[in-house]
């Protein structure tokens, strides 16, 4: 799939699919793709209830970054930071792909983020081929898990 290459991604995602994160990049290596990638999770723990200083250690992570892949799960569509998230990379010009959770199916995620709709470039199930395509730039698919084509506002 073209010229593999060194990607800065910032992931977003809700806590509970943390796991997804590093089988994203896994995947990824797996392609023979070295990625750079950063995100707010445990390893970085925060008991912070300030906004502002919540966003002050998130803003530069994706700064940073290319892409922001936002991984998307049953309860992501819920969560207010990663709506921000996705409207900070777009104000910022960045490449969004949203990637639906390994083995999720369709009917698994009702929704997805109301800003993915807005303004992402691309949305794909686990699929490495989709996934890289995405990040590159060379996708703007929105797919469904089965591999067809999504409603662009589907929920």
């Amino acid at each position: 799939m073209g010229d593999k290459g060194i990607y800065n991604i910032f992931i977003s995602h809700f806590h509970k699919d943390v796991e997804q994160v590093s089988k994203l990049k896994e995947l990824l290596k797996y392609r023979g793709y070295e990625t750079r990638y950063i995100s707010i999770d445990d390893s970085e723990p925060n008991q912070s209830k300030n906004p502002d200083y919540i966003k002050s250690l998130i803003r530069p992570k994706i700064e940073w970054a290319g892409t922001t892949v936002v991984l998307i799960g049953p309860e992501t569509h819920t969560r207010e930071w990663v709506n921000w998230e996705i409207e900070y990379a777009n104000k910022l010009g960045k490449r969004i792909v949203g990637v639906l959770v390994r083995g999720a199916k369709e009917s698994d995620v009702p929704d997805v983020p109301e800003n993915i709709n807005m303004f992402g470039d691309s949305l794909a199930g686990w699929d490495s081929d989709k996934i890289i395509g995405a990040i590159e730039g060379k996708h703007h698919d929105w797919l469904t898990t089965e591999g067809t084509p999504r409603d662009f506002y589907d929920s």
